[in-house]
């Protein structure tokens, strides 16, 4: 499987039943559409892959910004189609929380929430209860994903790279995990926890924006004067 993600940084990788074989992350979470492209030919290349030695490709849905997050879906779909491959979507914040999930456990969270920037000094969040089964930690979330304020997050242990921007806004800020951005990784992982429990991945690819287009059509045309 192939994963990309850009909700936060852009980042690829190939997995085989969860396991990552190679991977490719930016620290740059600007630049989606110069990195996706060469990052997923470079892979693909170092492994001696083509599109049909592929399954399928798996996407972030995000939430994320406009411009970065439409960079990864774009990048996701257009591979599908060209390798006439099936397009996954899972929610970028649960491929996080997937990641944080055996930390969580190990802490006594049993609830916990998954916190990323979505920048103007606000936060994308979702929150999730944890268990164990005898395939490993399981999440569940509780509720849609969401954006506001740091005070408008929950009081309940927070995750994620949004946790080390406002930790005296949050009320249990974790520390240790402010570099924690959504990745390809992580979401191949999820999508293994997720399909070897029997359930099947969605096809649903539609972006989380969460917020609208800072672009806007003009209400009336701007009149021309010479």
């Amino acid at each position: 499987m192939l994963s990309l993600d850009s909700s936060s940084i852009a980042s690829v990788a190939l997995s085989r039943d969860g396991e990552v074989l190679s991977r490719f992350d930016t620290v740059d979470t600007r630049s989606h559409a110069e990195a996706l492209a060469p990052a997923v030919h470079d892979l693909m290349a170092e492994a001696g892959l083509t599109g049909t030695d592929l399954d399928a490709v798996l996407v972030g849905t995000g939430p994320g910004p406009f411009t970065g997050l439409r960079a990864g879906l774009v990048t996701g779909r257009t591979l599908g189609f060209a390798w006439a491959l099936p397009v996954h979507g899972v929610c970028s914040l649960d491929a996080a929380a997937f990641h944080v999930a055996p930390e969580a456990l190990a802490a006594g969270h049993a609830e916990f929430v998954v916190v990323t920037d979505a920048r103007r000094k606000e936060l994308y969040r979702r929150d999730y209860r944890v268990h164990e089964d005898e395939l490993g930690p399981v999440i569940t979330p509780l509720g849609d994903p969401r954006v506001g304020p740091p005070e408008d997050v929950p009081a309940l242990p927070c995750y994620g790279s949004g946790a080390g921007l406002y930790p005296d806004r949050l009320s249990h800020a974790v520390p240790g995990f402010s570099d924690l951005h959504p990745s390809a990784a992580d979401l191949a992982r999820a999508a293994w926890a997720i399909t070897s429990r029997g359930q099947e991945l969605s096809t649903d690819t539609s972006p989380l924006y969460l917020r609208d287009s800072d672009a806007k059509v003009p209400a009336s045309p701007k009149r021309a004067t010479r």
